[in-house]
C-alpha cells in the first residue's frame, strides 16, 4: 500500500498528528511524509499543517477517499469491498458488472460524479462533481421474494437517519424512494433486482442512492431547482461527504439485517410525507386520486379513493405519485 494511502488512514479521524509520529508510524522519513502530503494536496485533498501540531485532514476537505470512508465503517460486510471513482457513467451499472462477476454481498461502488446517472422510470439523475455522493451497494438477499419491496424502504430510512445525524435537520421520505428537506428533494433511491431462475428469490439487488450534499449552484437549472436541492442549500451545513458515506453504509447494514422483521417500518411511517394528503397517482395506465392513509406492513401506500374504495399500491405499480394541487 502506498505512503499516501497509509497517510490518509493515519489522518482519517481529523485530529492533528505530528510529522515525527507519522514518520515513525509509517516507517518513513519526515521528508517522505511531507512529500506525501503535497502529493495528496495536488490530488485535491485539503490538509492543514501546523508547526506545533503537525498535519490533519481539514474540515473543509471535500475529496472522496476509500481510506476516509473505511475509517468510519462499523460494518461486517457492507462496504468492506469498496470501489471509489472520480467519474463513472452510472454506479448502478458498475455494481451490476461486479454482480455478474460474482462479487460478494456488500460490494459498494461510490463515485464523485456520474455522466449518466439514472433514477426511476429511466429518468436522469443529475450528478455533478463535488456536490453529492452516488452510491451503489450490491446485496445478495437470503430472504424470500415477498420481502423484496422492503429493500428500498430500508434504504430510505438509513439515508434519512444518516443525513439527519450529520446535518441536524429533519429529513422526510416521499413514498417510496425520495428524501426531502424543507419540501425539496435531496436524495433519490433506485433499487434494481435480478431474479433467481425459479423466481422464488432474488439473485441479487443493487441499491443505488444519490444524495445532493453541497450547494448545487449552477449545476441545476431553474426548473430542477424548483423541486430539488441539497443538504447545504436547505440546512446551511457543509456535510462531510466521506463521513456521510460511512454512516449511510453502517445504517444500510443495520436495517438490511431486519428486513424480515420490518425493523425500520415504524420509522419510515413517521417520516413519510404523503400520508394525510390528497394525492394523485398513475397506476399502470390508470390515473387515481384519493387521500393517502398510510403505509401497510408490506410498505405499500394505502389510498382511499374518492368513491370510498381502499387501495394498497405497490412501488412497482405507481409510476407517478404526488400531492394533489388544491
Amino acid at each position: 500500500m502506498s505512503i499516501k494511502s497509509e497517510l490518509l488512514k493515519a489522518l482519517a479521524d481529523g485530529k492533528y498528528v505530528s510529522g515525527a509520529a507519522l514518520a515513525e508510524g509509517l516507517g518513513v522519513s519526515r521528508n517522505a511524509v511531507w512529500k506525501a502530503v503535497k502529493a495528496l494536496e495536488t490530488e485535491g485533498f485539503v490538509i492543514e499543517s501546523s508547526t506545533a501540531k503537525g498535519y490533519r485532514i481539514s474540515p473543509e476537505n471535500n475529496r472522496l477517499s476509500a481510506e476516509l470512508i473505511e475509517s468510519g465503517l462499523k460494518t461486517e460486510q457492507i462496504g468492506r469491498r469498496l470501489y471509489v471513482y472520480d467519474e463513472v457513467d452510472s454506479t448502478n451499472s458498475i455494481a451490476k458488472k461486479f454482480a455478474s462477476e460474482d462479487a460478494p454481498h456488500g460490494t459498494t461502488v461510490i463515485a464523485d460524479m456520474q455522466s449518466a446517472g439514472r433514477g426511476r422510470l429511466g429518468r436522469s439523475f443529475i450528478s455533478p462533481s463535488g456536490k453529492g455522493i452516488y452510491v451503489s451497494i450490491l446485496v445478495r438477499p437470503t430472504f424470500s421474494l415477498e420481502f423484496a419491496s422492503m429493500i428500498t424502504t430500508a434504504a430510505a430510512v438509513a439515508g434519512a437517519e444518516a443525513v439527519e445525524t450529520l446535518s441536524g435537520h429533519e429529513v422526510g421520505v416521499k413514498w417510496v424512494n425520495d428524501l426531502y428537506m424543507n419540501g425539496k428533494k435531496i436524495c433519490g433511491i433506485l433499487t434494481e433486482a435480478s431474479m433467481g431462475l425459479e423466481m422464488q428469490s432474488l439473485d441479487y439487488a443493487i441499491i443505488g442512492i444519490g444524495i445532493n450534499i453541497r450547494s448545487v449552484g449552477t449545476s441545476f437549472d431553474a426548473e430542477l431547482k424548483k423541486r430539488a436541492s441539497s443538504i447545504e442549500d436547505e440546512s446551511g451545513v457543509k456535510v462531510d461527504r466521506n463521513a456521510l458515506c460511512s454512516k449511510l453504509l453502517n445504517r444500510i447494514e443495520k436495517y438490511f439485517a431486519t428486513i424480515e422483521e420490518r425493523g425500520f417500518l415504524e420509522e419510515y411511517r413517521r417520516r413519510e410525507l404523503l400520508t394525510g394528503n390528497m394525492i394523485t397517482a398513475n397506476v399502470g395506465s390508470e390515473s387515481i386520486k384519493g387521500v393517502a392513509e398510510g403505509i401497510d406492513d408490506n410498505a405499500n401506500l394505502i389510498v382511499r379513493l374518492e368513491n370510498g374504495e381502499l387501495r394498497h399500491i405497490g412501488s412497482g405499480e405507481a409510476n407517478l405519485c404526488r400531492i394533489a394541487n388544491n
